[in-house]
């Protein structure tokens, strides 16, 4: 009797996270970095489950797969539809992933050629034509990216072309052809209800090293957004990328308001199959902005208070939104950590990129925030555009005044899908040659030249700045008075790393 043997059918969708965290992070990222879970993919996942598809998801980032890899895993899936999600740790993570996703459709089209083959992401929704012109792709999303994924996979059902499809761009007879954006997601409770956290390998993800000062472990660790988009328009921020096409679809202006929340019940019903079934008590609120909303900050607060979950969370904050009562309540609610944005130290160099908050604000807004037991992030940029050596000083002058928990210093990137972008192609100024180029960390990082100072000096002087605050005794002991002995020990090893810089070379 011939023995039965069950075959599984093919998905109508593989949605694939790529990642090389050498490349990005040279060897800060082999155990220093966090390893995020891949939360657009897991929430593009939701949406395609919700319009009835089958849905797999792999993340070649978790599992450290290589190219051939990952392709020899779609030949065994052989996916009606394969969309590979270019976003990162952050809005402005996104163009760094781009090599990885380049090598990772080069090797699928080799290994198996007849692949249906979508990127989207927000570097892919910022540069459309060159990422169709440059990667082995039959499509590439515009927009936000899940309407785009369901209606190509009924094209593909049905056999028909993809001009029905909103937000695709292809090919035909050697020209490229787009179509209409497709809207904004709006009811994100019912469209889009949570990651598909069943879909990933959750035991693989731990969260960023000072993250877990104090604590016997990483992980678990998980990541979600409470909300999606941002009312701000900063100069050197990307976010809006993935939103304002959609929003010109609509017949709206790049100005409008892409800021959308899920409800508070939802959010923390999330958090609780996070807890319960996964033991999750690290958590990062990935919205680009989490301190923004009261109502929507407080109603979170009070309902993860109430069902007593647990937590260590870590969330983003700008200076001019944490109200005087607020630190208290984040704070009871397991919002041990906040990442705050001060950008620079000289008033005119935030104002010139729209951050117009005083020093005294800040000064005021931090000392608030420690002074209810949360721990700070602070957020600095070297080399805006108006920074001079002296300003860029003020800006580690502050930085050490401050003596925050954290503090991340950045060299000023012109993102694609950043108004800084449009300035540097209109200008001429010499932007990095390749994608891994835009990461902080990458040995060819290029960061702009500003008015005054060319990219070399600002790449300097943020590695220097880097050096200089975290190998003070001043700070090292107010970690070890904070956290203790082991969360020092954990800073010497990540000061002892060395960047190499191509910049910096000779």
């Amino acid at each position: 009797m011939r023995e039965h043997v069950a075959v599984a059918a093919r998905p109508d969708l593989l949605l694939i996270n790529p990642g090389n965290r050498a490349q990005i992070y040279q060897s800060l990222g082999h155990d220093l970095a966090a390893i995020e879970p891949p939360v657009w993919a897991g929430l593009m996942a939701t949406f395609a489950r919700t319009h009835g598809y089958s849905v797999e998801l792999l993340d070649a980032n978790a599992e450290q797969l290589t190219p051939a890899e990952t392709a020899a895993r779609v030949a065994d899936v052989s996916p009606l539809l394969t969309a590979v999600v270019v976003y990162g740790h952050n809005p402005s993570a996104s163009t760094q992933v781009m090599p990885a996703a380049g090598a990772l459709c080069r090797a699928i089209r080799a290994h198996a050629p007849d692949t249906r083959l979508l990127m989207v992401g927000g570097h892919v929704s910022a540069l459309p034509h060159r990422t169709m012109a440059e990667e082995a792709v039959d499509f590439v999303g515009v927009g936000e990216g899940v309407y785009t994924i369901v209606d190509l996979i009924d094209a593909l059902r049905a056999g028909d072309g993809p001009d029905n499809v909103r937000g695709v761009m292809f090919r035909r007879n050697g020209s490229l052809h787009a179509t209409p954006h497709p809207p904004l997601v709006q009811h994100l409770d019912r469209e889009m209800p949570g990651v598909a956290w069943d879909l990933l390998p959750m035991d693989r993800y731990r969260a960023h090293n000072w993250h877990g000062f104090g604590e016997s472990s990483r992980t678990p660790y998980a990541s979600l957004y409470t909300t999606l988009g941002c009312p701000y328009h900063c100069s050197y921020c990307c976010i809006q990328a993935p939103f304002k096409a959609g929003e010109r679809a609509l017949g709206l202006t790049d100005s409008v308001n892409s800021y959308r929340m899920w409800s508070a019940r939802h959010v923390v019903d999330q958090i609780g199959i996070l807890v319960d079934r996964y033991g999750v008590r690290h958590l990062k609120f990935a919205d680009e902005m989490f301190v923004l909303n009261p109502r929507h900050v407080r109603a979170i607060c009070d309902l993860i208070i109430e069902r007593g979950y647990p937590l260590n969370i870590w969330a983003y904050a700008r200076v001019d939104t944490v109200s005087d009562d607020m630190p208290d309540l984040l704070k009871r609610a397991g919002i041990n950590w906040l990442a705050v944005g001060i950008e620079a130290g000289a008033a005119h160099v935030r104002d010139d990129v729209a951050k117009s908050f005083t020093e005294r604000q800040i000064v005021d807004t931090i000392a608030r925030i420690r002074s209810a037991g949360i721990n700070v992030i602070a957020n600095y940029i070297f080399g805006l555009p108006e920074d001079t050596l002296e300003t860029m000083q003020a800006t580690l002058d502050l930085a050490l005044e401050l003596n925050c928990e954290f503090a991340n210093f950045y060299s000023a990137m012109a993102y694609p899908g950043s108004r800084l972008y449009q300035v540097a192609l209109e200008r001429g100024w010499t932007l990095p040659a390749h994608w891994s180029g835009y990461s902080q960390h990458a040995v060819d990082t290029l960061p702009l030249p500003t008015r005054y100072l060319t990219a070399r000096e600002v790449l300097r002087f943020r590695d220097e700045a880097f050096q200089t605050y975290f190998q003070r005794p001043a700070y090292r002991r107010m970690i070890g008075d904070t956290f203790g002995a082991a969360a020092v020990a954990d800073i010497e090893r990540m000061a002892a790393h060395t960047l190499r810089r191509e910049a910096l070379a000779g």
